[in-house]
């Protein structure tokens, strides 16, 4: 039984970072977690949780800073929940990131996978291409706020400057507030259900060139006040391509209603990536961080194209095609499979406009049209599966390892869903030969992970 007490203050020493955030120290071998701490930081903290086997903290007093400590460069850094690792220098984010996966996947399958090097995000700020804030009002002055939400609360912060972001997104964020204000736009107020934004969604080209525009409502019509900010928005900044408004009076937290109508301009935009042109919808998936993810793709090809010629490709969760499109190059055929329609339609389009005639789109439940493809008999010598958070199923494992020959790539956004899978498909004789991380999203605990499977006899 460990003898730290409830509200004690204790001198500690960060060994390194979880996946979640938070530093560890111990003390007489008992686990501490400490938020915004930074490794080989001796902190005085003050215990705020204690369970029987951890205990949470939070800093006190920086006795002796780590020399991978750095001042932040957003002002809001200390209350905004959304960049943890500002703090830290980017380097040592990469070597921190790096040693999550490999101790995650190890605690997980029992194995000690090799894990190659980090690929770095090529800009460790203004990366994000993707920018949804939620919407509030002050009670007194009604002046309109969008931002993050404090850390662990529901509770807004009012963000002016992200750094994350391209200037021009902060700059048209703020122009909106200002004129919604003028023009007596509502905020949505989510204990009452009432007030009209609920979120201001931009989407940003990755050359820069262009922006989407979307104002979640909570409303059913496009109101006169709701067009007039509009016309007024892309008239002030001509980098906006389209204004769109999605309709969502559900009272829950979900972003986005299931409809979406084009105010003024067009409901889509397109994004290059090398040779590689994608049509994008207001409500389809792309990757926030573009940039980075450009590399993660040319890593898949590189994989499939060293052990595999000509190959057969299963491209699952598949969006608007982007692995697919990227892979067709290399590709006997690609098969695309995606659920949100709006997303099937942009990748359709996306094959027209790059002209490949061996990209074919399914839109359907993965699940659903894996079954479809056992049926046929179709095998692929290769299948990509790209999947949401929570990893895939344990029935789609089951299917895909059916649909594969011999190799599998798996693209996770969570390390910890993917070691769970990587158990999943070494019961059908499925492990991993390559595994990376990649930085997606500096500044931040999030990593995706790229893990290349090949169908063999037990290591």
């Amino acid at each position: 039984m460990s003898s730290i007490i409830l509200n004690n203050e204790y001198i500690v020493k960060v060994e390194k970072l979880l996946f979640g955030g938070a530093g560890l120290a111990k003390i007489d071998g008992f686990s501490i977690f400490v938020e915004d701490s930074c490794p080989e930081d001796k902190l005085k903290v003050k215990i705020t949780k204690l369970n029987k086997s951890y205990a949470q903290a939070k800093i006190v007093e920086i006795i002796e800073p780590s020399k991978h400590r750095q001042k932040p460069i957003c002002a809001m850094h200390n209350v905004c929940g959304s960049c943890n690792w500002q703090h830290i220098s980017y380097n040592q984010q990469l070597i921190q990131k790096q040693n999550i996966v490999k101790e995650t996947i190890k605690n997980i399958t029992g194995i000690d996978y090799e894990i190659m090097p980090i690929i770095p995000s090529p800009y460790d700020k203004e990366y994000r291409c993707k920018v949804q804030y939620p919407v509030s009002q002050t009670k007194v002055s009604k002046r309109i706020l969008t931002g993050y939400f404090k850390k662990n609360s529901h509770e807004l912060i009012n963000i002016k400057y992200c750094p994350m972001n391209k200037p021009i997104i902060n700059e048209i964020v703020e122009f909106i507030k200002d004129e919604a204000q003028k023009l007596n736009i509502t905020a949505y107020d989510e204990k009452k259900y009432i007030g009209l934004f609920r979120h201001i969604i931009l989407r940003q080209s990755s050359d820069e060139k262009s922006i989407l525009l979307i104002f979640v409502v909570n409303s059913l019509s496009i109101s006169k006040e709701l067009k007039a900010l509009s016309e007024i928005v892309i008239k002030k900044f001509p980098i906006i391509t389209g204004v769109c408004a999605n309709f969502n009076t559900k009272k829950n937290n979900v972003i986005l209603g299931e409809k979406t109508n084009c105010i003024i301009g067009n409901d889509f935009y397109f994004d290059e990536l090398s040779n590689k042109k994608y049509k994008i919808s207001a409500n389809s998936f792309f990757q926030v961080n573009p940039y980075c993810a450009e590399k993660i793709f040319d890593t898949v090809k590189s994989l499939i194209n060293e052990h595999i010629q000509n190959p057969m490709i299963l491209d699952a969760y598949s969006g608007v095609s982007s692995f697919g499109i990227w892979m067709s190059d290399i590709a006997q055929k690609v098969v695309c499979i995606e659920e949100v329609i709006s997303a099937s339609n942009d990748a359709q389009e996306n094959v027209k406009i790059n002209n490949l005639d061996n990209v074919e789109i399914i839109n359907g439940d993965a699940s659903i049209e894996f079954e479809k493809l056992i049926n046929k008999g179709v095998k692929f010598d290769v299948s990509l599966v790209d999947p949401p958070r929570k990893g895939c199923t344990p029935e789609s494992i089951k299917n895909l390892v059916k649909l594969s020959k011999d190799y599998i790539a798996y693209v996770s956004c969570n390390v910890s869903t993917l070691a769970r899978d990587m158990n999943l498909l070494s019961e059908y004789g499925y492990y991993p030969i390559y595994i990376q991380p990649a930085d997606m999203f500096p500044n931040t605990y999030h990593i995706e992970t790229i893990a290349f499977f090949k169908r063999k006899e037990k290591l």
